[in-house]
């Protein structure tokens, strides 16, 4: 019998403070935002991105994105002692929110990657859905394997 997921104590019935309490570090979000931007899927990669997360956070906030189900695991079929980590559908849905804070933070701060920040000001709609195909065509590879 498969075990029963236990339903999380927040500090208060708030979505906000749910929503806070599930993502409300920056490391959850850069992870979120490698998979569903750059297509991370192993640890070496969230490792190696520029930002330079140690690897004990990095373990904890993989641990944590899959018990509120961002994200989920899955072996390497030609390396099963490599673990592969993938979107689940509540983790892809994130991606309207990571846009607008990306937009939000591009129209108030000085940051860089203005290229992405242009394509996802040119047409939102289309960049979500490119984001949302190229996810559904990773998790169809990775089934297929």
């Amino acid at each position: 019998m498969p075990k029963k997921k236990a339903t999380p104590k927040w500090r208060s019935g708030c979505p906000l403070n749910a929503s806070v309490e599930i993502l409300g570090d920056r490391w959850s979000l850069l992870i979120i935002r490698d998979m569903m931007l750059r297509g991370f899927r192993s640890y070496k990669e969230f490792l190696e991105s520029y930002e330079g997360i140690a690897t004990n956070i990095l373990a904890d906030r993989l641990r944590k994105l899959e018990a509120h189900g961002i994200i989920t695991t899955s072996r390497e079929p030609s390396d099963g002692r490599k673990v592969i980590y993938s979107l689940t559908p509540k983790g892809i849905d994130l991606a309207p929110v990571l846009t607008e804070m990306v937009l939000w933070a591009a129209g108030h701060e000085k940051t860089e990657n203005a290229a992405l920040v242009r394509e996802m000001k040119k047409d939102k709609q289309e960049f979500l859905a490119r984001v949302r195909k190229r996810w559904v065509e990773s998790m169809a590879h990775s089934t297929h394997k």
